[in-house]
């Protein structure tokens, strides 16, 4: 499903009503009937809930839509009350005026705010729960905070009511999930046609909880198209095939992890593993003389094993036979020396096939320096940086790539002509034609050493079987399909993790249990049931 900003979100209602005879007062009506459906029957429903539905209003058709909701619950038997939070304001539009006399006739309570000790002796005296509508701010909103807001925030706050936002809780930017002092921490959030950027960075992750679509009857042709959008099973269709039957090993390809300095080769058995147990044919773990020992005392016996050349006879040796292999995986516990970045360079200099780049391979590279090796490489790079990992590898801050992670993407994806997952609770994967892609998905159960080094050995194993096709310079003919098979190897990491969850739980499972639960992954991918 496409994510969209603000400008974008603008420009599909402006068409929806120009070329469609769309107007507003039916998307107020659409959301109002959607949203009353779904507070009902998720909530409602399913709690032992006898008090008023509180709708916090302030201003605009945001405010409009929440009325437009408490009226609708109303009218299916439900108490509802709306505080008027603006009753004074001057930009109240014509829809929201036409709304509050709507409500009142069905028979919501309306209550004008004047100051903050009305909304805080409600909460603090009326009832024991509230399920609260947030229709405060909408996706207008600019910092600051006003500090009569802040107040009435923190209230709705403290008194663990169920909250549900409309659109986007208030107190968050829409296209970058900022947040002021305070903002409203939403169970559920009701996206209005479309998610927007600004519930999956920063602050809005925190704060939107459950984001749900609100289908407002707006045209399908409109809504489709852009360049940013969820991953799902549509992200992923004709990826997931059966395998032939009459294969043998070499037909689903062999894959090379290079890494595992001394007392890190359990990242390049990890990542190993990965690539096992997604179907990649062969797979072979190099490392260091030093840590050689190691790695062959704890590796599993199915995967072959092998020496990093060091010396100048040696790489060339090696480098000839690159192209015994099908896919690279480099980085995975490598170290950072100057030897490391040896490895890595040579390794994109002239292996004639999809390489991908991971941990200590990234710290070893920078953007400045390295940007034009990347970009004039004829085949896919793949970087799985984590947020930190992406920020010194480009220079910025942290703080920085946080607030913009997307617009930070893009650029470093043309700088470089290569895709790059930045991972996280929300992972952004950009790709050289332009697409983003958002899989977002929290599980602090992943927060574990090695589960990164996994995800690496999956997206090998997973290029290790693409089709090559060598006659044509070593490029994959449907680059297409070269990211949908990395859209899919981050979709196996992620249903696995949350299987790993379900049956360790979080403080208990490790990398190794995310590879364990691979195979219930791909059976979930095979009936394109993602999440």
């Amino acid at each position: 499903m496409r994510v969209v900003d603000i400008q974008e979100m603008k420009e599909i209602e402006r068409l929806a009503v120009e070329e469609y005879g769309f107007t507003e007062s039916l998307i107020i009506e659409n959301v109002g009937i959607r949203g009353a459906d779904f507070i009902e029957k998720t909530i409602l429903d399913k709690i032992d809930y006898a008090g008023e539905v509180v709708v916090l209003v302030g201003s605009g058709n945001n405010a409009a839509d929440g009325l437009a909701i408490a009226r609708n619950l109303v009218n299916k038997g439900h108490r509802a009350r709306a505080f008027i939070l603006f009753p004074d304001d001057e930009k109240c539009t014509e829809e929201q005026v036409k709304q509050v006399k709507l409500a009142q006739t069905y028979g919501v309570r309306i209550n004008e705010v004047k100051n903050t000790n009305q909304i805080q002796s409600y909460f603090n005296e009326t009832q024991d729960s509230y399920i609260v509508i947030d229709a405060v701010l909408g996706t207008g909103f600019k910092l600051p905070l006003s500090q009569y807001l802040f107040e009435i925030f923190n209230c709705v706050n403290d008194s663990d009511a169920i909250t549900v936002a409309v659109d986007i809780p208030s107190g968050i930017t829409a296209n970058v999930g900022a947040k002021s002092s305070v903002a409203l921490e939403a169970d559920f959030t009701l996206a209005i046609g479309l998610t927007k950027t600004g519930h999956y960075i920063d602050e809005g992750a925190r704060h939107s909880g459950e984001v749900v679509t609100l289908d407002v009857g707006l045209p399908r042709e409109l809504l489709a198209g852009g360049d940013k959008a969820l991953l799902n099973a549509e992200t992923l269709f004709g990826v997931f095939g059966p395998r032939n039957k009459f294969a043998h090993k070499n037909t689903f390809g062999h894959t090379l992890v290079l890494g595992g300095s001394p007392g890190l080769t359990g990242a390049c058995i990890m990542a190993s593993s990965g690539a096992l147990k997604v179907g990649s044919g062969l797979v072979t773990a190099a490392t260091w003389k030093s840590s050689y020992h190691e790695l062959t005392s704890r590796m599993m016996p199915e995967v072959m094993t092998g020496l990093i050349p060091t010396k100048s006879n040696e790489v060339e040796d090696i480098i000839k036979q690159l192209d015994r292999y099908d896919s690279v995986v480099i980085g995975p516990g490598l170290g950072t020396d100057s030897e490391s970045r040896k490895a890595v360079l040579q390794i994109l200099n002239h292996f004639p096939g999809p390489v991908v780049v991971d941990a200590d391979a990234i710290k070893v590279l920078s953007l400045e320096e390295d940007s034009n090796l990347l970009h004039s490489r004829k085949y896919p790079t793949i970087f799985t940086p984590h947020m930190g990992e992406f920020a010194q590898f480009t220079g910025a801050s942290i703080d920085e790539v946080l607030q913009r992670p997307i617009d930070y993407l893009k650029e470093v994806v043309d700088r470089t002509n290569s895709c790059f997952i930045m991972k996280g609770p929300c992972s952004f994967l950009g790709f050289p034609n332009g697409d983003v892609y958002i899989n977002y998905y929290p599980n602090d159960g992943m927060a574990t050493g090695g589960s990164g080094d996994v995800l690496a050995g999956i997206l090998g194993g997973l290029l290790a079987q693409s089709p090559l096709d060598r006659k044509q310079s070593g490029m994959f003919m449907d680059k297409s399909r070269l990211y949908q098979a990395v859209c899919l190897g981050v979709s196996a990491h992620t249903i696995a993790g949350k299987y790993a969850a379900q049956k360790n739980g979080v403080r208990a499972m490790t990398a190794g249990s995310i590879v364990e639960n691979l195979s219930e992954a791909f059976k979930v991918l095979s009936e394109e049931e993602i999440f």
